[in-house]
């Protein structure tokens, strides 16, 4: 069975332009990588645990900040890896300060091979995009996710 995450992709209008928050993924492997790199925040579903709440949880543990709904299920994309985004699209009811956002870490060791284990943030850093900036700046795999927010909210 394929990898299931779950996600938020948190939207607000800003002078009537639409506008998205995405992340950017910590760690050396994405650190000089940037157009095809952001992500809407996400995480994987634990067994049993329902997708909504998976989804509000990796918001808070990625952002650092709760996000309130009302909700509205954008749908289940398939990635090019084989793992399943499961997203729901919420406007921001209040500010969301992308340059205050507070992740969690993880550990690798790094360099590889090196025996030396080095704490880096999930997410490094987080952005409000519009729609064209958004269609270039996330993974393949999640531009769907952009259209059919499009088209869910009848904003295209």
């Amino acid at each position: 069975m394929a990898k299931r995450s779950a996600g938020l992709l948190i939207y607000r209008r800003s002078d009537d332009e639409l506008r998205v928050l995405l992340v950017h993924p910590g760690g050396p492997f994405w650190a000089k990588k940037d157009d095809g790199a952001w992500s809407i925040t996400k995480g994987l579903v634990d067994e049993g645990e329902d997708e909504l709440a998976a989804a509000r949880r990796e918001t808070g543990e990625e952002l650092g900040v709760t996000v309130d709904g009302p909700f509205a299920r954008l749908g289940d994309y398939k990635q090019p890896g084989g793992k399943i985004v499961i997203a729901w699209s919420v406007e921001a009811r209040t500010e969301i300060d992308a340059a205050a956002v507070k992740s969690n870490s993880f550990t690798m060791e790094w360099p590889p091979r090196s025996g030396s284990m080095k704490e880096f943030p999930e997410i490094d850093r987080a952005g409000w995009f519009s729609l064209a900036e958004a269609e270039v700046k996330i993974l393949v795999g999640q531009r769907p996710i952009l259209a059919d927010l499009v088209e869910q909210l009848g904003a295209g």
